[in-house]
C-alpha cells in the first residue's frame, strides 16, 4: 500500500484539475488548495503559537468546534488553524470567527507536508474522526508534533484491520491519543497493541446542548406556525421530499411543514416548489399575507439548528443516499426524529432508535403509519421526544475529557 500511496494522491489530484471545469466542489477545491500556501504566508505570525485543527467537511468541524472553543476560552495565548478537504466544510464555515487561518489542507504528497508544517510549525494537532493523511501524520510524527484523533469510530471492516492493512495501521501509532465515541472502537484498536485510547464519546452532543442553550427566536418561523403543530424536515434530499410532499398533498390540513434542504442553488429550490400542491413561501420572501401557506422552504444555510425547535416532530434527510445528516441536532430539543433507510453506520441514529426516541421509514407507508402513530397518540408521542432528549444529555461530556489530555 505504501508504495501505491502517493501515485494515488497524485492521481486523485490531477482527476480533480481535469474535471474542475465542469464540477463546482472539484473547482472549488482545486482552486482552494492552490491559494493555501500564500494564504499561510501572509497570515501565520512567526512567534506565535498555533493549534492545528483538520477537518474534512462541515460534519466533523462540528464535532472538533468544542475543543476549539474551549480551547480559545481557556487558552487564548494559542491562534488556531483550523483546514478543511472538503468545499462543503470550508465553504460554509471559512469566515468562522473563532478560528485565525482557515484555509484548504493542499494535497497529502510528500512536499506539501513537509512545506505546509515548515510553516505553520503547529504545537498541537488535532484530525477529527477518519482524517488520515499519511505523509502529514508522518511528517508531524519527525517533527516531534503531537497528534490527536478525536471523535474516532472504528468498525471491523475498516482497512485497519484487514489483512493488507499494515500501512493503515502504522499511522494509527503515530498518533499521540486517539479518543474513541465507543467501547468497540477501544476494543479494535486494543486487538492492535493500540493502548493510548480514551473513550470519551462523541463531542457533537456537547454541541448541540450548547446550541441549545444560545438560539435565539426566529419570529418567522413562529408566526409562520401559529397554532399549529410543525414538521422541520432538515437536510433534505429528493427521495425524503418525494415522500413528504406526497403525504403533504394528501393531508394539507394536518400541519405546517419547513423544508431546510441540503442544496439551496434556485434551481433545488425551483424543483423543491414544483412538488406541492399546497402554498409554498420561502423564508427570504416570507409576508404578513404568507401565514396561510402550508409549507415554507429555508432558502439559506446556517438556521437549521435554531429551527428544529418549533418543531413537533423532526426528520433528517440523507437516508436514502450515502447516509443521514445530524440527526442530534432536533433530538437535543426533545424531538422525535425521522430518517430513511442509509443509517446503519451512523451510531447515533442506531442508538436513538434503540431508546425509544427516533423512528425510520423505507417508504411512504411506513412515513404515513409511523408520523399518524405519534400525531394521534399523545402520551406514545410524549415518550418518544422525552427519549431523544435525555439520549443527547446523557452522552454528554466528551469535550471536557479531551480537554483535560489536550488542553
Amino acid at each position: 500500500m505504501r508504495i501505491l500511496y502517493n501515485p494515488g494522491i497524485f492521481l486523485y489530484s490531477a482527476l480533480a484539475r481535469l474535471i474542475s471545469p465542469f464540477n463546482r466542489k472539484a473547482d472549488l477545491l482545486v482552486k482552494g488548495q492552490k491559494r493555501t500556501f500564500e494564504v499561510l504566508r501572509k497570515s501565520i505570525v512567526k512567534g506565535e503559537k498555533y493549534f492545528w485543527f483538520h477537518c474534512s467537511s462541515l460534519g466533523e468541524f462540528e464535532q472538533g468546534r468544542p475543543v476549539m472553543e474551549v480551547l480559545r476560552k481557556e487558552k487564548p495565548e494559542y491562534k488556531i488553524l483550523l483546514t478543511f478537504f472538503s468545499p462543503s466544510g470550508y465553504e460554509i464555515r471559512k469566515s468562522w470567527p473563532l478560528a485565525d487561518v482557515i484555509c484548504y489542507l493542499p494535497a497529502d504528497t510528500p512536499s506539501n507536508a513537509r512545506r505546509f508544517i515548515g510553516m505553520v510549525r503547529p504545537e498541537k494537532a488535532v484530525f477529527v474522526k477518519y482524517e488520515f493523511w499519511n505523509n502529514y501524520i508522518s511528517e508531524l510524527y519527525r517533527e516531534g508534533i503531537p497528534l490527536y484523533l478525536i471523535s474516532a469510530l472504528f468498525r471491523p471492516g475498516q482497512h485497519f484491520f484487514s489483512w493488507y492493512g499494515a500501512f493503515f495501521r502504522a499511522m494509527l501509532r503515530k498518533f499521540r491519543w486517539i479518543f474513541v465515541q465507543n467501547e468497540e472502537s477501544r476494543n479494535l484498536l486494543g486487538e492492535l497493541g493500540i493502548m493510548n485510547v480514551t473513550v470519551a464519546g462523541d463531542t457533537r452532543f456537547d454541541r448541540v446542548l450548547k446550541i441549545v442553550s444560545e438560539a435565539s427566536d426566529i419570529p418567522v418561523v413562529e408566526e409562520f406556525r401559529g397554532q399549529e403543530k410543525l414538521f422541520v424536515a432538515g437536510s433534505s434530499w429528493r427521495p425524503d421530499e418525494e415522500i413528504m410532499a406526497r403525504y403533504i398533498n394528501s393531508y394539507p390540513e394536518k400541519m405546517k411543514w419547513i423544508f431546510a434542504p441540503h442544496e439551496t442553488d434556485p434551481d433545488n429550490l425551483r424543483r423543491l416548489e414544483k412538488l406541492f400542491k399546497v402554498k409554498c413561501v420561502r423564508f427570504s420572501r416570507f409576508g404578513k399575507d404568507d401565514t396561510d401557506a402550508r409549507v415554507m422552504i429555508i432558502d439559506n444555510v446556517g438556521m437549521l439548528s435554531s429551527v428544529y425547535r418549533y418543531a413537533y416532530v423532526a426528520a433528517v434527510g440523507g437516508g436514502f443516499g450515502k447516509g443521514i445528516h445530524n440527526v442530534l441536532e432536533p433530538a437535543c430539543w426533545s424531538r422525535p426524529v425521522l430518517f430513511g433507510p442509509e443509517h446503519g453506520k451512523f451510531r447515533e441514529a442506531v442508538d436513538l432508535i434503540a431508546e425509544g426516541g427516533a423512528g425510520t421509514f423505507s417508504d411512504y407507508n411506513e412515513f404515513k403509519d409511523l408520523l399518524e402513530r405519534w400525531l394521534t397518540d399523545e402520551d406514545l408521542y410524549i415518550m418518544v421526544a422525552g427519549s431523544a432528549g435525555r439520549y443527547v444529555k446523557k452522552n454528554s461530556g466528551a469535550t471536557a475529557i479531551i480537554k483535560t489530555k489536550i488542553i
